[in-house]
């Protein structure tokens, strides 16, 4: 298992770390938190004295760091360095604050390019605020690039603006984002399941609850974090086209976010189990061989905002091969380049 790095960035005061808050207390995945300026982050009932390149450890399980990104590389691997004794690494997803680290697009291309067997990249998020949203553009022109450059917008607090405005700004930033998924949020509260695979553990038999745990309690879950996304699945028992499966995903339709599950090509030579993971235009391939027990088959998870489920069910049927045992194996070229070596 790999662990996705997440890059979240935004200008000051679009929500960041109202974002990382809430991730922190969500669930029991284990989030690591690399910031440039530890100060601003909010941790519950936490006070700590933080140097540079330092690491605290929490009680539920998070990591905050505060680092150079000159040694991001080396925090990397620091952060998700396996435990000698139990052979577990200490953290599920790490978040990685850009703002103030470097330009958004930079940072991701660093985090993507790493070489690190243990970490993947788990994609760029653009916070905009939406009550400043217009301000924000006129003092920062740059702001229109890095919607462009993201794999995931999130309109956040939206709660600030009345009805018209909120329709306005979503279709405005959807333009901007030009198919970029685009996620209105209010305090920075998204369901983790959009941004990553949360890691479910038992919860300690007894706890002291939190302001955060009562209010959450008193909150309908499904009012903010589960609004505006859907998913999509696609099952087939036939197999794939390698060429038309991976022209759908290098023209994937507007709004799909994350693609993952499993595809069955069944070229000869190629018979195995592909895994994928894409995250914006971000794709990872992994192949091993199908479980005994398992019928070969293509089995697909999308996420996203917006979508249009008849289309991309379409677009995924086109793709289908009744006679892959006709299909050039060179085709699979199209799909190996992707794998993910070591």
């Amino acid at each position: 298992m790999t662990i996705p790095v997440l890059v979240v960035a935004g200008f000051l005061g679009a929500g960041k770390t109202t974002l990382l808050n809430h991730l922190l207390r969500t669930g029991s995945t284990r989030v690591g938190v690399v910031v440039n300026d530890f100060g601003k982050v909010n941790v519950d009932a936490l006070s700590v004295a933080a140097q540079v390149d330092s690491m605290v450890s929490m009680g539920n399980g998070c990591l905050c760091c505060l680092v150079d990104v000159s040694d991001l590389d080396a925090l990397l691997d620091k952060l998700t360095a396996a435990d000698e004794e139990t052979g577990e690494a200490p953290v599920d997803v790490v978040v990685i604050e850009a703002s103030g680290l470097a330009e958004p697009p930079a940072m991701a291309r660093l985090v993507a390019a790493s070489e690190n067997p243990r970490v993947e990249y788990g994609g760029l998020v653009e916070v905009v605020d939406a009550a400043e949203f217009d301000a924000t553009r006129e003092r920062h022109p740059q702001l229109d690039k890095h919607l462009r450059y993201a794999d995931l917008v999130l309109l956040n607090k939206v709660d600030r603006v009345d009805a018209p405005e909120r329709d306005r700004l979503l279709a405005l930033v959807r333009d901007l984002a030009d198919g970029v998924p685009v996620v209105p949020t209010e305090q920075g509260r998204v369901d983790p399941d959009l941004l990553f695979d949360p890691v479910h553990r038992p919860e300690p038999r007894f706890k002291q609850l939190s302001f955060e745990d009562l209010v959450a309690a008193e909150t309908p879950h499904e009012e903010h974090i589960h609004a505006g996304y859907e998913s999509v699945e696609f099952t087939e028992s036939r197999a794939m086209n390698p060429l038309r499966f991976m022209a759908f995903l290098s023209d994937r339709p507007a709004g799909l976010y994350r693609v993952k599950g499993f595809v069955h090509f069944g070229v000869p030579g190629f018979e195995q189990r592909y895994t994928l993971h894409t995250v914006g235009a971000h794709l990872r391939v992994e192949v091993d061989e199908w479980p005994w027990d398992q019928e070969p088959s293509t089995t697909l998870v999308m996420i996203g905002a917006g979508l249009d489920t008849a289309a991309i069910r379409q677009a995924l049927e086109a793709a289908v091969e009744p006679d892959p045992e006709q299909v050039d194996p060179l085709e699979m070229a199209s799909v190996t380049r992707y794998l993910r070596m070591g």
